[in-house]
């Protein structure tokens, strides 16, 4: 398989270093990397490849998905635009959509096999290994911040410090929409997508979310909980919430 790290096409944005504590193992002055990071790289690079097959049209099917993705990007074009990261990224798809909405966005992920299938898809997006857990962004770098069922696999008591991550990067008045599935529990998976990997889901409730978000110091403006489409196995949730302006 060709290295997706070096496909970086002429007219593309010059990658900008997107380091994250799952970059940096190496460093000795690094802090080791948390043992659900590694978990939930060697997953996501075992299943890449047929994940990105397995969910490539499932946007078509998702009107409610297609409409809180809309009203994102109409927030961010409202308040004047600028770089929008989605964080845990995976194969591009929400990305796709995002650019294909007019925003100027990259796209972030833990899994260097996912950040090569997303290179190759979308080659006119910039895609980048990192982890929401500690980005090399300077503080308030973004307009907005996208995390669309990637927060599910982050333990609860390590969420405080995700929340924080995204306000600080984020711009006065940027915004953050989050999708992860509604409920309370921790589901482990040992098989999914055709193949043998061991990730742990973490269910989350809606009003657990929304108090992270207000401690990490985000206004929550919508929240929306909703009943299971197609093939999903129980509630969905989406929350938007913006840093507040200065």
């Amino acid at each position: 398989m060709p290295d997706g790290r070096t496909l970086h096409p002429p007219d593309a944005p010059p990658p900008a270093p997107l380091l994250s504590s799952a970059m940096t193992v190496s460093d000795a002055t690094s802090p080791p990397e948390p043992s659900f990071l590694r978990s939930v790289r060697a997953a996501y690079d075992t299943v890449a490849v047929d994940y990105a097959r397995l969910l490539r049209t499932a946007l078509a099917e998702m009107p409610m998905d297609r409409a809180m993705l809309g009203a994102f990007a109409d927030l961010v074009r409202a308040d004047g635009a600028g770089p929008v990261a989605d964080l845990g990224c995976g194969p591009g798809r929400i990305t796709g959509h995002l650019h294909a909405l007019g925003l100027e966005v990259f796209g972030v992920d833990l899994s260097p096999e996912m950040v090569a299938v997303a290179r190759r898809a979308h080659p006119e997006i910039r895609f980048e290994e990192g982890s929401m857990t500690g980005l090399d962004l300077a503080d308030g770098a973004l307009a907005g911040v996208v995390a669309w069922y990637s927060i599910i696999h982050t333990p609860p008591e390590r969420l405080p410090a995700v929340f924080e991550e995204f306000h600080r990067v984020l711009a006065p008045g940027g915004r953050l929409l989050l999708a992860f599935k509604a409920g309370d529990e921790l589901r482990h998976l040992d098989h999914a997508y055709g193949h043998a990997l061991s990730l742990d889901v973490y269910w989350l409730a809606p009003d657990r979310v929304a108090e992270l978000a207000g401690r990490a110091g985000f206004a929550v403006g919508t929240r929306v909980h909703r009943e299971p489409e197609g093939h999903e196995n129980g509630p969905q949730a989406y929350l938007l919430a913006r840093k507040p302006a200065e």
